[in-house]
């Protein structure tokens, strides 16, 4: 038996059109923050930075492909892994189908990582992605943009990621808000890349917007933590369904591997 308030059709119907203000607020809300994101100055990115992809080495300026606008996921895949986080997996599998939709509205999408490119390429094949996926591996790129860190960053105690300082000390417990970016330190998302938590934790998700005119690539908006949330598209679906999101830890598994788990 639910301990969830039970109500009739026409009490559901009165507090959904309450609720439905309060979506209409957040709707518009968001328009507004959309706005005001779009107005954020642009920094020009005179460093010049190397990629490799399927077609071979490329500057930042050919990721856009012809387009004027690029989209970047920064997915957590270091050169230690043996395979792509879990959770940046997830949202690889929403954004991979929607990919072309925005390369015919002159934006590219790409996701960048620090693995070789043969560890990408195999990982993309087993997880049947179609989306362009480039190697920053001889790259200053996932550093200088807050997703990567070194040892000795680490050992510091702090690193810089999501426009403050975050605590890299083993023992720390963290906030519910460091906790999902999944700096994991349960040690299970760790233990699925192949890695301990120390390593694991070199690297952390993202995204990032460039654009490109005259020639000159600028950078014009990134975003980390929960600021990724809106970009995870099982979670808004979750936080439609009865219960929510109704999590205490990492639950979700690559989805290759949930029959396995099953057996």
């Amino acid at each position: 038996m639910t301990d969830h308030k039970i109500g009739t059709r026409e009490e559901w119907l009165g507090a959904r059109l309450e609720l439905l203000k309060a979506e209409k607020a957040l709707t518009r809300r968001s328009d507004e923050l959309t706005q005001w994101r779009q107005k954020l100055p642009w920094v020009r990115i005179d460093k010049e930075y190397c990629f490799e992809t399927d077609e071979g080495t490329a500057s930042l300026a050919d990721l856009f492909r012809g387009r004027s606008q690029l989209l970047v996921y920064h997915f957590m895949f270091g050169p230690e892994y043996t395979g792509g986080c879990p959770a940046c997996s997830a949202i690889a599998d929403g954004f991979n189908g929607f990919t072309v939709h925005l390369e015919h509205h002159d934006v590219a999408m790409i996701a960048v990582s620090r693995a070789p490119i043969a560890a990408l390429q195999a990982y993309k094949r087993r997880m049947g992605w179609a989306f362009t996926w480039a190697s920053s591996l001889d790259s200053d790129f996932n550093y200088d943009f807050n997703t990567s860190f070194t040892e000795e960053q680490q050992r510091s105690g702090s690193v810089d990621y999501n426009y403050r300082r975050l605590d890299t000390t083993p023992s720390s417990e963290g906030s519910q808000d460091q906790r999902r970016t999944s700096l994991d330190l349960s040690g299970e998302f760790a233990a699925m890349t192949g890695t301990d938590i120390p390593t694991y934790t070199l690297e952390a998700p993202g995204m990032s917007a460039f654009a490109l005119s005259d020639g000159v690539v600028y950078h014009t908006y990134s975003a980390y933590a929960r600021g990724l949330d809106a970009l995870w598209g099982m979670y808004q679906w979750l936080d439609r369904a009865p219960k929510g999101r109704n999590e205490t830890g990492p639950w979700f598994r690559r989805r290759d591997e949930y029959a396995r788990d099953s057996l």
